[in-house]
């Protein structure tokens, strides 16, 4: 019988021992070492298959971590894999922070405290749809700095935070005792250049983690560099990519860098749920039947961007991060379980269970898999030492109970969903002389208390068939009807197995092998827990608990939201093996008496605290003092401000008054613009843009409103300058130019679908009207001529779909211009000509920034003011009158107090901003982040390790719309009362 793979080797009396305390090299133990061939890596020659969580430490509160990593732990997770953010460490320049919850050398002690192992992302550039990539902001306005180069400023820079921050892992690799092992050199690199072309930079990165002491194996991920393993970044495409990495390093293990288990979102866009649970279950088979021995689940828990940490992308010009990572990973952003943090879960114990048998085997060649099944199926296979495991894949339609037939001609029964990848033992070796074939999804499979336990899951009501083969084999009991038949010929036993709400145990004995089958239905499967054991040769489980904590001192504690759910522990608990109702089992633990209608009182879910009934009031008066008129505008980096906000304002003269336009030639982030404190607009598609205003006859003032909405955090273009660089005009126009493109005899419309072969060229004629400069903003293909000449676009690809392109310089005054570009995609969201005159430059702006917004004299709201329901829609329309301080930004402040929470519940808090418009929310002086009431994000996360017993919620609200319906709540799980399992 298999002894259990660990990546926590000790030896002990010339004995491998699985150990959850952190590793050392000391007198009493070999030191770790960790080699790989083309099929895995291994410690001290131990085959391990890296099962990764992706948990970013600056994504929470420090007082999370542990939990998070406890339950990335009972998911079967046996490593963690982190960034590290420069601009979190360095936020000013010289200014180095590795404190609270910025202290990554801590979080690094807790991974090894927990027993996982480490993947160390140092950078220096992190994408991670974080702001700017993970560079701090004043990196920016270095002279003559380029990023991802072998620039000089910028190695220079870069050299700096490797110093800072190399030796934090350093300290922490297993060659010093820690459990990093493997740090990773840049990132996705591949996506802005060859590796030819990305090669001199890389090396440059690689050996500045060499000379600092780095001496774990270096990984990349979607580029390589000499001197590295490189991994791959995907969702679905397994296949491709394996191919891909093997032609590129054929001797090293093939992993799985980052599996994206679900997607970020962001403001305006839609929920991404389109990664569904089964979905997941699918891709994850897909992996595992390619032959990768590595999987690093991107992310796994998610988290927030707090402050003004959510970074923007490419794809349109308007795709800024919300203040949810939540991700739709199987952690959610409260660090709760979901349905995917099931389906990993399962078959992450699936993995455990019979990973000797994965990393060892070879694909099966096409040609030899000789399996024989119904149409609508198909089967790829791996096997080893005459051990195979068949990925059986539906293409059909509908969940069928079906059969397949093995070489030998043993038939066996399966049920398979539409698009489901099941795994078919056959004849895996389980001890001496006994082997398993099944269907059914076996999730454990170890010794406990001197039994092998084998844990089998199917979906509620459906029948599994299992044949075990072993000498002499008898049931020597069970709790539920077994329906079993020999095969006369040889020593096969064929056992009929149905999956109820009830967990089911059958003792079996084979020879000398005690034999335990847990059958459990998916809904069981999905609350079944494998937890270290009193001994470090076994674990043990709990089986019935929707969720399970293990505090620092060994305390296990598990939550139950059915009260009449059966529980099951196995193993070696304090009181021994039990199998109780949850009814039952709270009874037991928490009272010394039967649950009675008291006791039941005694459990009344906690009630989320409630904001003080009359909020404070602080009008905002908009004024730009703070500094002397300039020529142009300076942006936030110039500022020398990260986040928030800047106000612009200058002075106008309009001769006759009336509406006219505003031409914001580089604007990168959402604008408010008032004219004569006025709200004429909010712009929301940037890069670009032109705004209608209404001027009054004579002297007007124009202010400029720019919240900080997040730096690219991946482009090859990174360090946009936020907020408004550089001169504004007035007057101009703004064209919609998606219509009304010549290709040949046709006139194609670019706002519609087309389905145009071999990319024609497309062609529009437009007039200037005075004008002398003219920017083209949107979908813009590459090979853009103007006039007859090309464009260039340096770093451009067309699936970024925007661009912002000044075409000035090829204009012909007082002819017909003509654009030309060949036919790329369409329907396109968006493709504006600006035009505009060099004379209408607008000058003497004045500028504000975060400080000129703070409150300045609190007034009590009266409750029950009427709110303001005209609603963004109003505010794009232009034109709108302040009334009672409608449309005036205004900050509101609440106190509350943290009811008292018994320990039995451990309840998330989350604010409901339902009525408000956009602004910043904040809690007892920490930032918790943007809002924008336009989705898909509803609810704001409040960390329960931020609140006090009195505590203080502000919000900045740009419209300063009626606050009314703002409430905090709990998340569902609050409600679920928390027992000690024992």
């Amino acid at each position: 019988m298999r002894e259990k793979p660990s990546l926590l080797v000790q030896d002990q009396a010339g004995e491998n021992n699985v150990d959850s305390q952190i590793i050392g090299s000391t007198s009493d133990q070999l030191p770790l070492e960790l080699t790989y061939d083309q099929r895995s890596f291994m410690l001290n020659g131990e085959r391990v298959f890296l099962n990764s969580a992706t948990i970013h430490y600056f994504r929470m509160p420090k007082e999370e971590w542990r939990q998070l990593l406890v339950k990335a732990k009972l998911a079967g997770m046996n490593c963690i894999d982190t960034y590290f953010a420069w601009n979190v460490h360095e936020p000013e320049e010289g200014q180095w922070n590795f404190e609270g919850d910025n202290d990554c050398g801590e979080f690094l002690d807790l991974c090894a405290e927990l027993g996982m192992w480490v993947i160390a992302r140092p950078g220096p550039f992190i994408c991670a749809e974080w702001d700017f990539g993970g560079f701090p902001y004043w990196l920016g306005t270095k002279p003559d700095i380029k990023f991802r180069e072998n620039n000089e400023t910028y190695l220079h820079y870069v050299d700096l935070y490797f110093d800072q921050l190399v030796p934090i892992i350093r300290e922490r690799q297993i060659s010093s005792g820690g459990t990093v092992i493997l740090v990773q050199v840049e990132n996705e690199y591949e996506y802005i250049k060859d590796d030819e072309a990305a090669s001199e930079h890389m090396i440059y990165l690689r050996d500045g983690l060499l000379q600092r002491g780095i001496d774990v194996p270096l990984i990349t991920c979607v580029g390589g560099a000499e001197g590295t393993i490189e991994g791959a970044n995907f969702w679905s495409g397994a296949d491709g990519h394996y191919a891909k990495l093997r032609a590129k390093q054929p001797d090293t293990p093939k992993m799985v860098t980052e599996f994206w288990t679900g997607w970020f979102e962001n403001w305006g866009g839609p929920s991404a749920i389109q990664k569904t649970p089964a979905l997941l279950e699918r891709r994850m088979m897909e992996i595992l039947q390619t032959g990768y021995t590595g999987i690093s689940h991107y992310m796994f828990f998610g988290g927030t961007n707090f402050g003004g940490y959510g970074g923007r992308t490419i794809g349109s010009s308007d795709i800024f991060m919300i203040t949810s990572y939540d991700y739709d990973a199987p952690l959610n952003e409260y660090g709760r379980v979901t349905e995917k943090y099931a389906v990993t879960k399962t078959v992450s114990y699936f993995v455990d269970a019979f990973g000797p048998l994965l990393l060892e085997s070879e694909a099966v060649p096409t040609e030899q898999v000789k399996i024989r099944h119904p149409e609508g199926l198909s089967v790829r296979g791996r096997t080893a030492d005459n051990q195979h495991i068949w990925f059986v894949e539906s293409h059909k339609g509908e969940r069928e109970g079906t059969t397949i037939t093995f070489e030998d001609g043993r038939t066996l029964p399966i049920t398979v969903n539409p698009g489901q990848i099941i795994p078919v033992l056959d004849r895996v070796r389980l001890a001496d002389n006994v082997y398993v074939t099944s269907g059914a999804l076996i999730t454990g499979n170890e010794m406990i208390n001197g039994e092998l336990n084998l844990f089998i899951s199917a979906d509620s009501g459906q029948r599994s068939v299992l044949d075990l083969e072993a000498p002499a084999l008898e049931v020597v009991s069970s709790s539920m009807q077994v329906l079993v038949e020999k095969d006369p010929a040889r020593d096969l036993y064929r056992f009929d197995l149905f999956h109820f709400r009830e967990p089911g145990i059958i003792r079996l004995q084979a020879g000398d092998v005690s034999i335990r089958l847990i059958v459990l239905d998916r809904d069981s499967m999905n609350r079944t827990w494998r937890l270290d054991g009193v001994s470090q040769n076994e674990h043990r489980y709990a089986i019935g608990f929707d969720e399970v904590q293990v505090l620092p001192n060994g305390q296990v504690k598990g939550s139950i939201s059915d009260l009449d759910r059966t529980v099951v522990l196995l193993g070696d608990w304090q009181d021994g093996e039990q199998t109780w109702t949850g009814r039952e089992y709270i009874a037991r633990t928490e009272t010394s008496e039967p649950l009675s209608a008291s006791s039941v009182a005694a459990l009344t879910p906690p009630v989320a605290p409630i904001l003080s009934r009359s909020p404070e009031v602080a009008r905002v008066k908009l004024a730009a003092d703070q500094r002397p008129a300039s020529g142009q505008p300076e942006h936030f980096s110039q500022y020398g401000q990260d986040f928030g906000y800047l106000l612009y304002e200058c002075d106008f003269e309009s001769p006759n008054g009336g509406m006219t336009h505003i031409v914001l030639p580089d604007l990168q982030d959402t604008a408010r613009v008032y004219v004569n404190q006025v709200e004429q607009a909010l712009v929301r598609q940037v890069g670009a843009a032109g705004v209608n205003i209404q001027a009054a006859k004579g002297h007007n003032t124009l202010q400029i409103l720019v919240q900080q909405m997040g730096r690219l955090n991946f482009s090859p273009n990174l360090g946009e300058s936020k907020g408004l660089a550089g001169p504004a005009y007035l007057g101009g126009s703004v064209q919609d130019i998606r219509r009304d493109w010549q290709a040949a005899d046709a006139s194609i419309q670019l706002n519609e679908v087309n389905n145009l072969a071999e990319a024609p060229l497309l062609s529009r004629s437009f007039e200037l009207d005075g004008n002398d400069r003219a920017i083209l903003v949107g979908a813009v293909s590459k090979g853009l001529r103007v006039n007859g000449t090309e464009v260039p676009m340096e770093g451009y690809h067309d699936w970024f779909s925007f661009a912002t392109v000044d075409l000035s310089s090829y204009l012909r005054e007082g002819e017909v211009n003509t654009l030309e570009m060949p036919y790329s995609k369409s329907p396109l969201e968006r493709l504006e000509l600006i035009l505009y005159r060099s004379a209408d430059e607008l000058s003497g702006w004045r500028m504000a920034g975060n400080d000129a917004l703070l409150p300045q004299q609190w007034e009590t709201q009266e409750v029950g003011s009427p709110p303001n329901l005209l609603g963004e829609h109003a505010a794009t329309t232009g034109n709108r009158t302040a009334n009672q301080g409608e449309g005036q930004p205004a900050w509101y402040r609440w106190s509350f107090e943290m009811p008292a929470v018994s320990e039995q519940y451990d309840v998330n808090v989350k604010v409901r901003l339902t009525g408000m418009s956009k602004g910043t929310l904040h809690l007892n002086g920490h930032d918790l982040g943007r809002y924008w009431q336009i989705g898909p994000q509803e609810d704001y996360k409040i960390p329960v390790a931020w609140l006090q017993e009195e505590n203080e919620l502000l919000l900045f609200d740009e419209e300063g719309r009626s606050p009314d319906r703002i409430r905090l709540l709990f998340d569902e799980p609050s409600q679920y009362p928390w027992v000690s399992i024992k």
